[in-house]
């Protein structure tokens, strides 16, 4: 994906946004690269940006007592850092290239600016990735539901008194 005014409207972060207001961000947005292994950014750095992927993958993970847990992982036309955005706190988990990628960063300045320009293109754009949090969120409850599952089974088949 290039980021032209089309592509951005062809992902879930920018759908139903006006070409004036994508051609706003665009022109204060920055494109990022990073190859393979490097960091977007990590669990606990200040948030003040999110990306759009143009091009690669990256793997998402969270790290407890030195033990690292992946969440994920996105390519193309996916966004992410919009947490920390929505949020207003720190970022909740690091983000890594999985692949050499590209990105478009989007400040959170760019769109408050975009904000008192076009408040209704703004909460456009806040409703469209409040919509992948909770896409998202449903899908981590779908595999926590489905692993708790699956142990609850293998559970049941070590320990013959969990059957009765």
């Amino acid at each position: 994906m290039e980021h032209t005014i089309q592509a951005l409207q062809g992902t879930a972060a920018f759908a139903g946004v006006s070409e004036a207001a994508l051609a706003f961000l665009l022109e204060r947005a920055a494109v990022v690269e990073r190859r393979a292994g490097e960091l977007f950014f990590a669990e606990r750095d200040f948030g003040d940006a999110f990306y759009l992927l143009e091009r690669g993958r990256v793997d998402i993970y969270k790290t407890r007592e030195g033990v690292r847990r992946d969440i994920g992982s996105l390519g193309e036309g996916e966004c992410f850092g919009e947490m920390a955005l929505l949020s207003a706190t720190d970022r909740s988990a690091t983000v890594v290239a999985a692949t050499d990628c590209v990105a478009l960063e989007l400040s959170n300045r760019a769109l408050r600016r975009l904000y008192r320009r076009d408040t209704a293109q703004f909460a456009m754009i806040m409703m469209n990735l409040g919509r992948e949090v909770v896409r998202r969120l449903r899908e981590l409850n779908d595999r926590l539901l489905d692993q708790a599952i699956a142990k609850g089974r293998a559970d049941r088949l070590t320990d013959p008194a969990k059957t009765a």
